[in-house]
């Protein structure tokens, strides 16, 4: 066997690369507006006295460790650290309350919290009374802690020096213990979205981990080639697992770090990226600043994307169809793409983009046709936590409607009721206490994923729905709620939708998140005048426009599933308030039995519905708001 694959672990990776190439630059990050640079060598010492450290303080095999934090090179290197210890790393992300940390804090048993800044030492501090089994709570940005005084806190600084201690009388530590780990060690405890219900925790051995990005990026032709890669997708999303520490190890790619969440457009500019990733969400907020942008531009801008986009769509459909251009259509795109898409690729970020991936929801197949016209192929995977990736698409095989061909890894089959068996080399470990969900989840040894789809007639893996939100109608047909809002969420003045019917239902009926920015531009183009996203929201020129983009989607529809009534929401689904996940995935249980009334009223003729609404703030609060919301019915076939 050859020596790479006897490296089974991130910390023996991580020594690999230290041994091999010292002062090979593995990460940059921009900080200060300056991109610092980081070695093999640093990337190794950090996670060296960070390790050590933790050690001095008591940190064992199978321990467990939360990390809270952006993406920065310090939850790297405090994850291999743990992990180098053979004690296991707990994501959580930035974004959750005091209360969904204690939850994930209690819950994965966790005896210390790493944690970037103020902001989540303070939501940490305000609970470590109620979780005794807690320590230390380390952090790695000082700014604004100097003066703070709790016994229990620590900075990076602190455990370095006291690593260094521990290192004077166990000189061989470090490298013991990354000789004596294991491929199935548990690297990290990643969360399930929670969208049907409490979130579980999914447990991925190093195996996983390591193997997940190993063969993923050889099989996209991309490991050993000095990519470079963005790092802004939360690690502790399993993706990202597999992506930025996984890919970063293993595939010989150089990880780079935004300065800021707001600055992430800014810097993959800079860094002009070779893969990338976004989330559905994100690439769904791309597709919906360009057409905002568009309708702000000049006519002369206008006149030219109406013109070069059918004709990069038609260009790129050809290029599926036949694997090659004729001369004629290879300047057709060649003009297009100087006249128009290469300015816009450049500022998006994506001049050169190899690879470009999307999971987590499904996609509008109208933004893959739109980034294929661009020359950017969005690679729509079909992945799990539990699992890894499944199915994606081979370079120059995009389908819109489809998630490519089963991975050689992985194999699939379609249950008699359409729900999509699965299993995998590199089967996740169980969900952390609780064994009853784990065994729930696998029968005659198939990974039951719950979601609705088929194999088409070339292996690619079409996904419809999740099992359980396929909806039935009083006349006993079944409808996708998926369809209608992955195509809706296309347009740019819709950022969230619900959709929804019933069996004791005639009809289809959906709720409305308006895209604030995007109709704020349109109201003021129109010079209407608003005050809150409320006022906005229901502004007869609004109700129309939205009205329009239904009608659009509505003709894709056969007519049993068309969408009679909607409603502009007073306010916009919000994670906070548990109606979104924290990777923006809908909550759609909790979110019909929240709004349950209003769309009982959708079901009558009442036009107009008074709403009383108890909404949460950040910082703890809440509130009572009362406003009157419009009920729509939508025009036949306008």
């Amino acid at each position: 066997m050859s020596e790479a694959f006897q490296i089974d672990t991130f910390p023996k990776a991580l020594r690999y690369n230290y041994l091999q190439s010292p002062q090979k630059i593995a990460m940059r990050e921009k900080t200060r507006g300056i991109w610092k640079k980081f070695s093999w060598q640093d990337y190794y010492e950090n996670v060296k006295y960070l390790c050590l450290g933790l050690a001095g303080l008591g940190l064992k095999k199978n321990d467990k460790v939360s990390i809270i934090g952006e993406n920065k090179p310090e939850w790297f290197f405090a994850e291999l650290a743990v992990q180098t210890v053979r004690a296991t790393a707990v994501g959580i992300y930035t974004d959750c309350v005091a209360s969904e940390i204690k939850f994930f804090i209690e819950h994965s048993d966790s005896v210390f919290a790493i944690a970037h800044d103020q902001e989540q030492v303070d939501k940490l501090l305000e609970i470590k009374d109620e979780l005794p089994l807690l320590g230390k709570i380390i952090y790695w940005e000082p700014k604004g802690l100097w003066s703070y005084d709790d016994p229990d806190l620590m900075n990076f600084d602190e455990l370095f020096e006291l690593g260094k201690k521990f290192e004077k009388n166990n000189p061989e530590f470090f490298d013991q213990n990354i000789d004596q780990g294991k491929a199935e060690d548990i690297a990290v405890i990643c969360y399930t979205s929670g969208t049907t219900g409490t979130p579980k925790g999914a447990m991925l051995s190093q195996k996983w981990v390591m193997e997940t990005a190993r063969n993923w990026t050889s099989r996209d032709h991309w490991s050993g080639k000095g990519y470079n890669y963005l790092s802004f997708i939360p690690p502790a999303w399993a993706t990202e697992q597999a992506l930025g520490i996984g890919a970063g190890l293993v595939a010989d790619i150089t990880v780079n770090f935004p300065e800021e969440p707001e600055t992430v457009q800014e810097n993959l500019r800079e860094i002009g990226p070779d893969v990338l990733f976004y989330g559905a969400r994100l690439w769904e907020m791309v597709s919906r600043s360009i057409q905002a942008k568009m309708m702000d531009s000049t006519w002369q801008r206008r006149l030219i994307q109406k013109i070069c986009i059918p004709l990069g769509i038609k260009t790129a459909k050809i290029r599926a169809e036949e694997q090659s251009l004729s001369l004629f259509w290879r300047i057709i795109y060649f003009l297009a793409y100087h006249a128009f898409f290469r300015q816009l690729r450049d500022n998006l970020g994506l001049t050169n983009v190899k690879v470009a991936y999307s999971v987590g929801a499904a996609l509008s197949p109208e933004i893959i046709e739109f980034f294929l016209a661009l020359g950017v192929e969005i690679k729509l995977l079909y992945a799990s936590t539990e699992l890894g990736a499944i199915s994606m698409p081979l370079r120059g095989e995009i389908s819109p409607e489809t998630c490519g061909p089963v991975v050689s890894w992985a194999e699939v089959k379609i249950a008699e009721d359409g729900e999509i068996l699965a299993k995998s080399k590199f089967m996740y470990s169980g969900y952390y206490k609780n064994k009853k969900a784990s065994q729930s989840k696998i029968k005659d040894s198939w990974f039951l994923t719950g979601d609705f789809g088929y194999l088409d007639d070339k292996g690619h893996l079409i996904v419809i729905d999740r099992m359980e939100d396929l909806q039935p109608l009083a006349t006993g047909k079944k409808f996708s709620p998926v369809y209608p809002e992955v195509r809706l969420r296309f347009s740019p003045y819709i950022k969230d939708i619900l959709v929804t019917g019933g069996k004791t239902r005639d009809y289809v009926v959906c709720l409305v998140n308006i895209d604030i920015d995007n109709v704020g531009r349109f109201a003021e183009a129109n010079h209407i005048a608003y005050t809150t996203f409320t006022d906005l929201s229901q502004k007869p020129i609004v109700i129309e426009l939205i009205e329009k983009e239904i009608i659009k989607v509505n003709k894709t529809l056969p007519e049993y599933a068309r969408i009679k009534k909607f409603t502009n929401l007073h306010k916009e689904f919000d994670a906070d308030e548990a109606e979104l996940t924290r990777t923006r995935k809908l909550r759609r249980t909790f979110v019909e039995k929240r709004y349950h009334e209003l769309i009982d009223k959708l079901y009558t003729d009442q036009k107009i519905y008074e709403v009383e609404a108890t909404v949460k703030y950040r910082d703890g609060r809440t509130g009572k708001i009362k406003t009157s919301i419009n009920l729509k019915q939508i025009k036949k076939d306008n």
